[in-house]
């Protein structure tokens, strides 16, 4: 692929915490001891009040939406302002506005079409969905494609605690809310170049990870982490073996993200690939799943840390069953 150059990413995070013991406090059979050893997971960001999800455990989602602080078009505009003010441009400046990631707001219209209203954007808008790897497969979709604008926005809206079960202990504990937004180009150069992405699915998983309409998250928790570790494997083998040959050459460091679900199988996956803990950026102890976003968030808050001569690899899975991977390069403009 022609390198994609990566001009900023922002993010949003939702001021309301759900950490253990608000967790144990709903009487669900779990606690902060219980919460650590399976998922190790502190803390995590809603869009919901609180007292809604003390009161309802949220058993129709349908209320949730209603309830919800926040819907995806202002946490959008929220994390897209915060990149354009990191690459220094304007919202008129922005030629296509690209989402996507597990929940929208709604069957129609598109999101994007809705985040770019907010922003007062008026240029082609679409949704690239594929679960917790829309950010992947979007940057893997843009980078083969011609007659792009010069500059194009990318928004994972995830307020996915709408469709959380506040009874059911297992699914209760993983999820947060957060959206990220990143900027990139074909044509303008940048000091971050995304030189090599994949992409792919295998579907006949298509039915262990789900969300229904006007129904909640489930999932085969067993099974999903089976794949998960398995795949993230398979996608470090390919990319990694060149990052860190380019290490070698520029004396800079491999860093490594991945899909912010779990703590334990995001350690398991460094501990096999032989990534030192100080190379490792992550997020989910402090905010939970949060889908497609999760990767992308995490570049943003670590995006003062990628220095001249980096090379960063990340590998995101989601329901699908899908997975997506990125080789991006950190060199001096």
């Amino acid at each position: 692929m022609r390198p994609l150059y990566l001009h900023a990413i922002g993010h949003f995070h939702p001021a309301n915490v759900i950490d253990n013991r608000f967790l144990e406090e709903l009487d669900i059979g779990t606690n902060d001891e219980w919460i650590l050893e399976r998922v190790g997971i502190r803390t995590r960001r809603t869009v919901l009040p609180l007292d809604y999800i003390r009161r309802t455990r949220n058993a129709d989602t349908r209320a949730a939406l209603e309830a919800a602080l926040h819907d995806n078009a202002d946490t959008g505009r929220r994390a897209a302002e915060d990149a354009l003010a990191r690459a220094g441009l304007r919202a008129s400046d922005i030629g296509m506005v690209v989402a996507g990631g597990c929940y929208p707001d709604m069957s129609i219209p598109a999101d994007a079409c809705r985040i770019a209203a907010a922003l007062g954007i008026e240029a082609t808008a679409l949704d690239v969905s594929s679960a917790c790897s829309s950010f992947g497969a979007q940057i893997h979709l843009l980078g083969s494609m011609t007659g792009l604008p010069p500059y194009v926005l990318i928004v994972n809206p995830e307020n996915t605690t709408r469709a959380v079960d506040y009874s059911d202990r297992a699914t209760a504990v993983l999820w947060g809310d957060a959206t990220s937004a990143a900027i990139v180009s074909t044509e303008v150069p940048s000091r971050l170049r995304i030189v090599e992405t994949m992409l792919g699915s295998s579907p006949s998983g298509a039915n262990l990870v789900t969300i229904p309409r006007s129904g909640h998250f489930t999932q085969d928790g067993s099974a999903v982490q089976r794949f998960a570790i398995k795949t993230t494997l398979a996608g470090m083998s390919e990319l990694l073996p060149p990052a860190r040959e380019r290490a070698r050459r520029t004396g800079g460091a491999v860093r490594f993200v991945g899909h912010q679900a779990n703590a334990l199988v995001l350690e398991a996956v460094t501990r096999r690939a032989e990534i030192a803990a100080g190379a490792h950026f992550s997020n989910v102890a402090d905010f939970g799943n949060t889908g497609a976003a999760g990767a992308p968030t995490v570049l943003s808050q670590r995006w003062n840390d990628l220095t001249d001569g980096d090379t960063v690899v990340v590998v995101v899975v989601g329901s699908g069953l899908t997975w997506a991977g990125l080789r991006i390069e950190v060199e001096a403009t």
